[in-house]
Order: C-alpha cells, then structure tokens, then sequence
C-alpha cells in the first residue's frame, strides 16, 4: 500500500501501521482482522485479555488507557519497532449502568477515565509522533449516547458526549499539521457490552432503527478501513447504524 508519506526514512512503500485500542473486545477484534485484510501492520493494544491471533500482520501490545506511563510506553515500543505511526482508533471503552442517585463516584470516574481520558492519553501520545511528519489520522469510536443520552447512562453518555467535543477540537488543532481525526458511531454492536440483555431487549434496540435491524462489528470494521484511505476528510462524525436523533 503504498502513496503514504515518508516517515523518519521509512519507505513510503512499507505497510501502514494502526494501533487499535481495546483490540481484544468485539469491535476491535473485527478492526484489527479489517485492517490486517486490508495489507496494515496491526497493533492490537489490550489490557486484560490478550487477543487471540496468530496473523503476522498483528502484534499484540498490553496498554491500559487509564495509565500515562503505560501509554506512553507503548507508544514507545510501537515507534522503535515500526518507526511510523499512520492511525490511532481510540476504541478501548466501558459501561457501568446505574441511574444517577444510585451510581457511585467509583463507577463515573471507571467509564470517565477509559473512554474519555484515555482517549485523551492516546491521541496526546499519537499527534506528538504524527504532527512532526505532518502525517497521520485518529478515529474515535464514539456513541449514539454522546447524542442522545439514555437513562441509566449518564457516565457513558457523558463520557462519549465529551470524545466527540474531543474530535472535533483535536480536528482543529491537528488540520494545520496535515493529521486527520474523526469519530463513528458504530450503532448498538453485539458485543460484551451488551451481553446482558435479553433478545426482547435487543429487539427493542433493533425496532429503534429505520431499518429495524442492529449493525454489525464487520459492516463497523470495513467502513473504519475505507475511511483511513481517505485524505480530504477531519472533524466529521459518522453515523453507521440509521437511528435519528429527535432533532434530526
């Protein structure tokens, strides 16, 4: 795949490189088998779960989101192994429910902390590796929930609210230095997030769409590979499932 700019004298031939967040969940196992497809060097970052892959095009890299230092270290160890950096996907994410006189301070700064502030701590970490080459993309996995917020879901909402002011901020900031960042909204995913409701619930979810069917990680993953080919678009956010908001 070549057309890329060259980075630190590597060869503007040499495969790009995406590091994926949160890679061993469903949406980043997807990403990460996507991309790899795609002819990119896969780094699939995970905290808890390694995941599971024995393609050559995948290296697997423990990150917590939550930890500077562990940031920064892989980011680190990312760049003296491939020595480029073209795309960041902030996937990493998490829920925990409760109405908000019942939510804990403990469980507002979790999700806070990983879907928001991590993908703080990992686009910080990628523009200072991208914006001296004057080259690279950050996409955000944002939610339907940043737009409109369900009961039950303040600190996800918040949280994914707060990532596309994040976007489109970053957009702004970064478009002068030639790095492109964007966010989608995946739809509602059959993933572990959502392995506690039942199939009546999911059907609910389901009749929420136009279409009245759910999206999928594939359909999510494929949209996100054509998307980093694209040079001419930043500080947009993408819709992939077809809910409309009331405002809409």
């Amino acid at each position: 795949m070549g057309g890329l700019p060259d980075r630190a004298g590597v060869s503007s031939e040499a495969p790009p490189v995406v590091l994926i967040t949160g890679a061993a969940g469903g949406l980043g196992s997807a990403l990460t088998s996507a991309f790899a497809d795609a002819g990119w060097q896969v780094v699939a970052g995970w905290h808890v779960n390694s995941p599971t892959t024995n393609r050559p095009e995948v290296t697997s890299l423990q990150l917590d989101v939550t930890d500077t230092t562990s940031v920064e270290a892989a980011f680190d160890l990312l760049e003296a192994k491939f020595r480029r950096l073209d795309l960041l996907i902030n996937n990493a994410g998490i829920a925990r429910d409760s109405l908000v006189a019942q939510m804990s301070l403990a469980d507002w700064d979790a999700v806070m902390e990983v879907n928001l502030a991590g993908a703080f701590r990992c686009a910080r970490a990628a523009l200072r590796r991208m914006i001296p080459v004057r080259s690279g993309h950050i996409l955000n996995i944002a939610s339907f929930g940043g737009l409109v917020g369900r009961a039950g879901q303040t600190n996800y909402a918040a949280s994914k609210a707060g990532l596309l002011g994040l976007t489109q901020v970053l957009a702004r900031e970064a478009g002068e230095h030639n790095v492109q960042v964007n966010a989608i909204l995946p739809g509602f995913l059959r993933t572990g997030l959502v392995g506690n409701l039942s199939e009546q619930q999911l059907a609910g979810h389901a009749a929420s769409n136009t279409l009245g069917r759910l999206n999928d990680c594939g359909e999510v993953a494929r949209f996100a590979v054509a998307l980093a080919t694209m040079r001419n678009v930043s500080g947009q956010i993408f819709q992939l499932d077809s809910r409309i908001a009331p405002w809409g």
